[in-house]
């Protein structure tokens, strides 16, 4: 297996929680689980609230060997030092973010259900590509829903492309310890996770169920 450039299994996306010794205690027991990344994603809190958040999050994913990834905004996640950024195709250019960042932090961005996307996206040079909604999601209700053909042709792009590392395949949206299975036998390197993690009523439980899937 060639080797990826963004971590092979768990990946954990902040809820929207204004506690963050609560978040900051799950985000370590999903660690414990065998979480490899966390997305901070925060679209409520107000701009103080967030930015104090987000630096004790990318704080304790420093400590705990986690790799932290900033939602939206790569400007958040240069002043805080994290490893790197998740971009919608609202968030601004993935080149200018690169341009910005560098080559030594990871930009993934949203493919949705588009391997078009996921082509412009290789090609620009991103670390990941992600797919989804994969089952309804609570979270985002109306999203558009991916198939698992779109993570198997998500996988032969990057199979193709000829950077390397290769770049991995994300898969996000409604995806719980449960039903993850068809999805990471598609292709997925990848599974993010919002509420099916960190509602759970044994959250490092959870991250272990989901990491034995990658095993």
């Amino acid at each position: 297996m060639r080797t990826l450039r963004f971590p092979r299994g768990l990946y954990g996306v902040t809820p929207e929680w204004d506690d963050t010794d609560k978040l900051l205690a799950a985000i370590a027991a999903a660690a414990n689980g065998g979480m490899k990344a966390l997305q901070w994603r925060r679209k409520t809190a107000s701009p103080d609230d967030g930015l104090a958040q987000a630096r004790q999050v990318v704080r304790i994913c420093q400590q705990l060997n986690v790799v932290s990834i900033i939602n939206d905004d790569w400007r958040l996640a240069a002043l805080l030092n994290a490893d790197g950024v998740h971009l919608g195709r609202e968030d601004g250019s993935l080149v200018q973010a690169r341009e910005a960042l560098g080559h030594d932090k990871i930009i993934g961005c949203s493919c949705y259900d588009q391997p078009a996307l996921a082509r412009q996206a290789l090609a620009s040079g991103v670390d990941y590509i992600a797919f989804g909604a994969m089952y309804p999601s609570r979270v985002k209700p109306d999203a558009v829903r991916a198939t698992l053909e779109h993570i198997e042709q998500g996988r032969m792009l990057a199979e193709c492309n000829d950077a390397r590392p290769r770049a991995a395949v994300v898969a996000i949206g409604g995806i719980t310890a449960e039903n993850a299975r068809p999805v990471v036998h598609a292709g997925a390197d990848s599974i993010a996770l919002i509420s099916g993690l960190f509602d759970s009523s044994d959250i490092q439980a959870t991250a272990a169920q989901c990491a034995a899937l990658f095993d």
